[in-house]
Formats: C-alpha cells, structure tokens, sequence
C-alpha cells in the first residue's frame, strides 16, 4: 500500500503514551488453550479477560494511574500508518456520501490504545480487539493487533491492516446512516441465535462497506499496490467465524456465528470493491449471504 508521506488525519486520539490505570490479567490458561481463547475474542470483540483471570496462578500487568511512557519506533510508525488510512477514510466516505446518500458525512475518531483502555461502550483491553463504539462515534485499536493479525492469524502485508481500520470505520458508517441503531434495537429484542444472524449482517455489509472504500482509496489516490487485495481478501478469510472456531480447536457451529463464514467475508469485500455502490452491500434484504 502507497501511505508513506501522504496526508495524516487529525481525527487521531493517540492513548499509547500514557495510561489511565488498568489491569489486563492472564491466569489459568496456557499454551493453545490461551490463544484459543484470545482468537475468539479479538474477532468477535468479547473482552475475554474475565475468562482469563481465573486462580490457576497466571500473571497480571498493570499500568499504575498517570504513567507515561515514550512511544517505540515501531509505534510511532503504526500511528502514522493508521492516520494515512483513516484520512483516507474520510475523504473516501465523504465524496461517496455526498453522491450515494445526499448527506454529509461526520468522520469517526479512531482511539490508539495500549493494553487498556476505556470507553462508554465498556472498558477495552488486547483481548477485546478493533471494535467501534456507537455511544461515542470512536474507532478503538490496539495497534500490537496488527503484530497479531500477521504472526498468529496469518494476515500479513500493510493493506490487511487497512482493511482492519477500514472494517471499524465501516460501522460508523453504518452508524451515521442509522442502520447500526436499527439492527441493534432489533437484537436487543431477539433471541441468542437470532441476534447472531442480524450481527452477521451488520458484520458483512461492513466488509462490503469496506470493499468500496478499497476500490475509492485506489481511483483517488492509486493507494493500492499489486497484491494489496489478495492481502486485505486473505484477511477477510482467516478472520471467518468458521476458520476461527477451527483454530480454536471446535467445530464449526454456524448458530453461534457473529462475523459470517470466510467465503462469505472475502465474497462481501470483493463485491463492495468490484460494484462501488453501497445498495449492493444491503446484505439486510439479502436472500444468500
């Protein structure tokens, strides 16, 4: 991907250098166990720390209140990565918003944390994963989650970390347009199963969301290099709700589903890159997914 000297987004709220007092406990699970657990969290945006804080002697890490800390190269280097990508964004989202939707478009901020954090939408740790928070229109990554994306999950290559940022600001597209409000009233409201079905919805049309933003980011501003889709696909499938529950040593069981299968996540990016047009990503009156 094409990002390094271009424009940043000032719409950055960067936590990496300071921490507010928070505690990330592991205890009781090792090994394969551990990642098994991790895995279903960082993709199905569960803090699985509760799950991890059992008395089997584990350790704990914690920042005491105040602390500040210098940001590593490599920090430094992600935040700028991701200011490129959210301005990218933004500008994208803008000029789709103005010619699809007739309306304005109001840009999300994206939180850079470090272990933990917190938001209206709950406290966040590692173990939570990139999720977005309606309550207060922010974006909230850990950016380790990117060394996790490419050494665990096998996701590598910058455009499948663009992918993830692009994924999030999805929501708050999907937030701005009401549609994020609706399904989740209807959740509240459904069974287990039923609300995992409407939450792959809401997951896939955010993958096609983010196809189209892929396919903008390209026209706009040649952003994309040979092999970036192939990257930002492969993410889409090693981050399936099937292959996740296969690495975390279960059977696929498609009731349980929140995010939807790989075929289905690499199949929405590629028809919001291919079509551009965000009725085509209505996975809502879709009759196959």
């Amino acid at each position: 991907m094409r990002w390094r000297g271009r424009r940043g987004s000032a719409n950055i709220e960067d936590r990496r250098g300071r921490r507010g007092g928070g505690r990330a406990a592991v205890g009781g699970i090792g090994g394969f166990g551990l990642i098994a657990v991790l895995l279903i969290g960082w993709f199905f945006g569960i803090d699985v720390t509760p799950f991890l804080s059992g008395g089997g002697g584990g350790f704990q890490t914690s920042a005491p209140a105040g602390e500040s800390r210098p940001l590593t190269e490599a920090e430094q280097q992600e935040g700028q990565f991701v200011s490129v990508v959210l301005a990218d964004t933004e500008e994208v989202w803008a000029e789709i918003f103005r010619d699809q939707v007739g309306q304005p478009y109001d840009p999300a901020t994206l939180v850079l944390f470090s272990q933990v954090t917190q938001s209206p939408c709950g406290g966040a740790s590692g173990a939570t994963g990139p999720f977005y928070c309606p309550a207060d229109e922010k974006a909230y990554l850990d950016t380790a989650f990117f060394t996790t994306l490419e050494r665990q999950l096998g996701a590598r290559g910058d455009f499948a970390a663009a992918y993830v940022v692009a994924h999030e600001i999805a929501h708050h597209v999907q937030n701005e347009l009401g549609i994020l409000s609706q399904a989740n009233a209807i959740r509240a409201q459904s069974s287990t199963e039923q609300s995992n079905a409407i939450s792959v919805r809401i997951e896939l049309q955010a993958d096609c969301y983010s196809g189209i933003w892929a396919r903008y980011a390209q026209a706009r501003f040649g952003a994309i290099e040979p092999g970036d889709l192939e990257e930002a696909v492969n993410a889409a499938r090693e981050i399936g709700d099937d292959t996740l529950q296969r690495e975390a040593g279960r059977v696929p069981r498609p009731h349980t589903f929140t995010h939807g299968t790989s075929e289905q996540r690499a199949r929405w990016f590629m028809t919001g890159y291919q079509t551009g047009d965000m009725t085509a990503c209505d996975t809502f009156s879709a009759d196959r997914l």
